[in-house]
């Protein structure tokens, strides 16, 4: 007996999108080439005839084989993965002290810019980061208090449209010169709000031109106390620190429990409005819905997380610093985030265990496009990529 395991049963309403209207995405929409890789890679997730993983029952020899993932971040399954996997990073990462998340956003009539040139979204990350060291160096400048933030890059809004901003998760005190550590609970809103509006329209002239100073001159005239900005106390304590991090820096643009029907000309789906909490039910035709998620996807290589002061860097002093998460337990949070005990954890069932006598089953072969690749030929590829060293 057979069986195939597919684990997408939820992705499976934004794959029947895609593909349902896979050429008329390319014929109408004109998609960046980053954005049809990961559109191919997400319909075809989960598709046994591009290869998977066998096991077999030792006791009464049922048969399970498990279709390989696409890995693609814009995946509802994988893309839920990955931030998994980008959450415990971060989390190892993070040092014993209170943090801060705040938000730095920007115009509206700013945003076209940094749809039109994504490039253009490294800014926002230069932005912050000098906000961010200004905040705490003009606190003693001779010591130069450093804190330890992750910024992270969300380029849309609970409607899915195009509304790019940072998420900072920052360290309330930051260390100094001479090693020492400095709490730091106030943070100056005015500064923050001004000091991100200048450095942000600044850098765009720098980049744009002198074309940029009527919009430049725009923003100073409507937003006189700055751009808005989010940074008041949310006890993110290291504690629920890693909470933090899954909800507001992790997340996929949209996820598949909020699609709430789809009829194969429009897509009903449903978000609570930020300004209110209020829920929203919205039904768009579906090229609109394909677009507002397809501009989400970056550039390839792009990164949307970045780490900034002390978790950019490894002096010596910073090895004094004390985690929230010890090393110790470093390798059993990772076994909870592999397959099988996500599947677990997350489904209430054991993917590996026999379906017929309820044996654990064991890996038998693995294929790739029908075709078999034994265990020593893996090895001997990734041998053949290792550097070779001169004995001389």
């Amino acid at each position: 007996m057979l069986q195939i395991l597919h684990n997408n049963l939820m992705s499976n309403i934004l794959q029947d999108i895609f593909k349902d209207n896979y050429e008329r995405m390319i014929y109408t929409l004109h998609p960046r080439k980053s954005v049809i890789e990961n559109v191919n890679r997400m319909i075809n997730c989960g598709d046994p005839s591009f290869g998977g993983a066998m096991y077999g029952c030792g006791k009464c020899g049922t048969l399970k084989f498990v279709p390989f993932r696409c890995h693609s971040r814009f995946c509802p399954t994988c893309g839920t993965k990955y931030s998994i996997d980008r959450t415990t990073s971060m989390s190892f990462k993070i040092i014993n002290a209170q943090h801060r998340h705040c938000v730095f956003t920007i115009d509206s009539e700013l945003r076209h810019y940094f749809l039109e040139d994504r490039k253009l979204l490294n800014l926002l990350f230069e932005a912050v980061q000098s906000v961010v060291f200004r905040l705490f160096h003009k606190d003693n400048k001779a010591e130069k208090f450093t804190p330890g933030f992750i910024l992270v890059l969300h380029t849309f809004g609970r409607d899915l449209k195009w509304n790019p901003h940072i998420h900072c998760l920052l360290s309330e005190g930051g260390i100094g010169n001479s090693g020492i550590w400095r709490p730091k609970t106030h943070f100056n809103y005015t500064f923050l709000r001004n000091a991100f509006r200048t450095a942000l329209l600044n850098l765009m002239e720098k980049k744009l031109g002198p074309s940029f100073k009527l919009v430049k001159a725009k923003c100073y005239h409507e937003h006189k106390e700055g751009f808005y900005v989010y940074a008041k106390p949310n006890k993110c304590n290291p504690k629920v620190v890693t909470k933090y991090i899954g909800r507001y820096l992790g997340r996929p643009v949209i996820a598949t429990s909020r699609i709430d029907d789809y009829d194969g000309e429009n897509v009903t789906f449903h978000y609570n409005r930020h300004e209110d909490d209020k829920l929203v039910v919205e039904t768009i035709p579906v090229m609109e819905f394909i677009e507002r998620l397809s501009m989400h996807i970056p550039e390839k290589h792009f990164k949307q997380i970045r780490y900034y002061g002390l978790y950019a860097r490894t002096r010596e002093s910073d090895k004094k610093l004390s985690l929230a998460i010890s090393k110790e337990k470093h390798k059993v949070i990772l076994s909870f985030n592999r397959w099988r005990n996500c599947t677990l954890s997350s489904f209430g069932y054991d993917p590996l265990k026999c379906p017929c006598c309820g044996e654990t089953m064991l890996f038998l072969e693995l294929y790739h496009k029908h075709q078999h690749i034994s265990l020593d030929k893996m090895y001997e590829r990734a041998m053949g990529r290792l550097p070779t060293f001169s004995s001389a």
